[in-house]
C-alpha cells in the first residue's frame, strides 16, 4: 500500500453553488467527503492489483494518482459552473437569465461526460488486475469470450437496473430478490458514506458506464464477425505481398528477403514488428492498421 494522494477541494465554492440550487443548509465538507469516497475506491482497487500482481503495482497506483487528480478538478469545475447561474427557484421567473442558464446547462453536461471518462480509469485499473482475462483480437476464441463478457455486462445492467427499481419501490434493500446478502451489506455500507449522494444504491455513472462498455463490445464483436466472415485477403505490389490475416487478426507484409535498415525504420515507425514466428513483418489488423499501411507505401514512393 502507498500513500495516497488527495488535492484540494473548493468547498465556498461548493457552498455557494449549492446555496444557487437549494434552500436547504449546506452540510460543510460534504464535497470533500465525495471526492474522498471516489478517490479511496480508485486507491482500494491499486492495491487489491499491487498485492496479486506486484510488477505492476507502479502502473495501478500511477493510474490512481491521476485518477485523484482529475476528479478533484472535474469536482470543483462542477462548482464552479453550478455558480454560473441560480436557479429559478431561487431567483424567481421574473428576468430570469434564460441564455445564461443554456450555457450553465451546456457547460454540466460537458463536466458530467468528463466525469464518465474519469471513471473509466477505475476499469483501466481492474482489467490490469485481471490480466489474463484480456480478450486480444487474433485470440482463437475472441469472439466466444467477447460474446460472454457481453452476456455478463447485459447481467449487471439489468441486476443493478432491477435493485434501484426495488429500492425506489421499498425504500430498503433489504429481500431484494437479484442480490446475495453479502451484496447487499456491501451496498447499504456504501449507501451510509458521506460521499453516495444519490439515493439509490448504484450511482447513475455506473449504470452509464457499464451501458457505454456494452456497446463498446458489442462494436468490437461486430467488426470481429465480418471480419472472421470475409476470411484472409491477399494483395501484391512491386515490394512486398500483403496478407489481411483474420485467423489471428494481422495485417501482414511479406518480403522477398531482408529489408534495408530505413525500410525498416518506416515499418517500425508505422507499428509494424518483426514476428519470427509467421516471418513477416505483422501489426493488429485494424482501421488503423490499414491507414498505416498506405503511409508505408506513400513513404517508399516518395
Amino acid at each position: 500500500m502507498r500513500e495516497r494522494i488527495y488535492y484540494e477541494i473548493n468547498e465556498q465554492s461548493a457552498r455557494s453553488a449549492h446555496e444557487m440550487m437549494s434552500f436547504r443548509d449546506y452540510k460543510e465538507g460534504s464535497l470533500t467527503a465525495e471526492y474522498k469516497g471516489y478517490v479511496d475506491e480508485a486507491y482500494d482497487l491499486a492495491d487489491k492489483v499491487a498485492e496479486s500482481r506486484p510488477k505492476e503495482a507502479d502502473r495501478v497506483y500511477g493510474i490512481a494518482d491521476r485518477y485523484s487528480k482529475k476528479m478533484a478538478a472535474n469536482l470543483n469545475d462542477r462548482s464552479r459552473i453550478g455558480c454560473m447561474c441560480p436557479s429559478v427557484m431561487i431567483c424567481g421567473p421574473a428576468n430570469f437569465p434564460v441564455k445564461k442558464k443554456e450555457k450553465q446547462n451546456a457547460a454540466s453536461d460537458r463536466n458530467y461526460q468528463e466525469f464518465q471518462e474519469i471513471q473509466k480509469m477505475l476499469n483501466r485499473i481492474r482489467s490490469i488486475g485481471n490480466g489474463k482475462g484480456i480478450i486480444k483480437s487474433g485470440d482463437v476464441d475472441a469472439v466466444e469470450r467477447l460474446e460472454k463478457k457481453l452476456n455478463g455486462l447485459k447481467e449487471l445492467q439489468e441486476k443493478m437496473k432491477a435493485a434501484n427499481a426495488y429500492y425506489r419501490k421499498n425504500k430498503t434493500l433489504d429481500g431484494c430478490p437479484v442480490l446475495t446478502q453479502e451484496q447487499i451489506d456491501s451496498l447499504k455500507e456504501k449507501m451510509q458514506k458521506d460521499w453516495h449522494y444519490e439515493d439509490k444504491p448504484f450511482a447513475t455513472y455506473q449504470l452509464s458506464n457499464n451501458n457505454a462498455e456494452i456497446h463498446r463490445i458489442e462494436g468490437r464483436l461486430k467488426k470481429l464477425r465480418a471480419a472472421k466472415t470475409e476470411g484472409n485477403t491477399e494483395s501484391e505490389n512491386e515490394y512486398f505481398r500483403i496478407v489481411e490475416n483474420t485467423e489471428i487478426m494481422r495485417l501482414q507484409l511479406f518480403f522477398d528477403g531482408k529489408p534495408e535498415a530505413e525500410v525498416r525504420d518506416i515499418l517500425k515507425k508505422n507499428g509494424f514488428r518483426w514476428s519470427r514466428k509467421n516471418n513477416c513483418w505483422q501489426r493488429q489488423l485494424t482501421d488503423n492498421a490499414r491507414y498505416s499501411l498506405e503511409r508505408v507505401k506513400k513513404s517508399w514512393r516518395s
